[in-house]
């Protein structure tokens, strides 16, 4: 392994210590093209914990625009993960329009409006989390791939989501809201509302429904899971630890506000390793 790639694998170890171990479980070769996928993905996370305003962030997602349509190392100006990406869409010829709308949807990231919709937010998971497991699986096995796209939307949407309310602690220190307001409003909230102090007397409302709108892309996903192939699993193999997460948001129920919803380092091994050697059973138990 050159130092690029001990550079990349790093990265998306220490940004994304879940979707770096399902990477693991991938085929050797395969692996790099997966690395390079989630260490992008952590890197443009990132970016608004990198910046003061929107507009340097707009100027850093356009940089990953020109990198990834000029797709050649140079474009990459010798940093390790854009070189790697590049890479891997040239090696393995993927979609740069997911690329594209990737990066547009991220731009909601450097600002502080709230989500306006439920369909807004499932719009966001599917052009984000959604299209990095769909890219994964294209980069896995590409004849397969795109008959599992509809599936990899649901997983996309229960991942994020609940990714999203674990991070509560973290957005509503920016000011940023990610509960759509029409979920707010059936609760009696607001954005506003949600994002200071307690959260106002809503919040247990808007939790639940959140909750309930990842579980139901989850269940969605689960009855397809079964008939995934074996060599498309480790791209999904990061949605496996979301009914953990979910439950453990149920239990600490308000305190998702301030405490981050974690999962012991040794349940979640536990979960990926069951899910990469067996995968998904019809009602199976996590």
């Amino acid at each position: 392994m050159d130092d690029h790639s001990k550079i990349v694998m790093e990265a998306a170890r220490a940004a994304d210590r879940d979707r770096y171990l399902s990477a693991l479980y991938a085929p050797e070769d395969r692996r790099p093209a997966l690395l390079a996928l989630y260490a992008f993905n952590a890197e443009i996370a990132a970016v608004r914990d990198r910046i003061r305003e929107p507009l340097p962030g707009e100027v850093r997602l356009q940089w990953w625009r020109d990198v990834i349509a000029a797709g050649t190392a140079q474009a990459a100006s010798g940093h390790p993960v854009a070189e790697a990406l590049v890479e891997a869409i040239s090696a393995n010829n993927l979609p740069q329009a997911a690329f594209q709308n990737y990066l547009d949807a991220r731009i909601f990231d450097l600002y502080d409006d709230p989500m306006p919709s439920r369909n807004d937010l499932e719009g966001y998971c599917g052009e984000t989390a959604g299209a990095i497991i769909q890219l994964a699986s294209l980069a896995l096995d590409p004849s397969t791939a795109p008959a599992f796209a509809n599936l990899a939307g649901h997983a996309g949407c229960a991942q994020a989501i609940t990714g999203l309310l674990r991070l509560l602690p973290l957005h509503r220190a920016r000011g940023q809201c990610f509960v759509p307001r029409d979920i707010l409003s059936a609760v009696g909230s607001s954005p506003e509302e949600f994002i200071t102090g307690d959260g106002g007397a809503g919040v247990a409302g808007a939790l639940a429904a959140m909750i309930a709108l990842a579980d139901e892309h989850l269940s969605a996903f689960e009855r397809g899971a079964p008939g995934l192939p074996v060599s498309l699993r480790p791209a999904y193999l990061p949605v496996a630890l979301t009914r953990a997460y979910l439950n453990r948001l149920r239990r600490i129920g308000t305190k998702a506000l301030t405490d981050h919803a974690d999962v012991a380092a040794w349940y979640r091994h536990a979960i990926l390793f069951r899910r990469a050697a067996r995968g998904w059973k019809p009602n199976h138990l996590t």
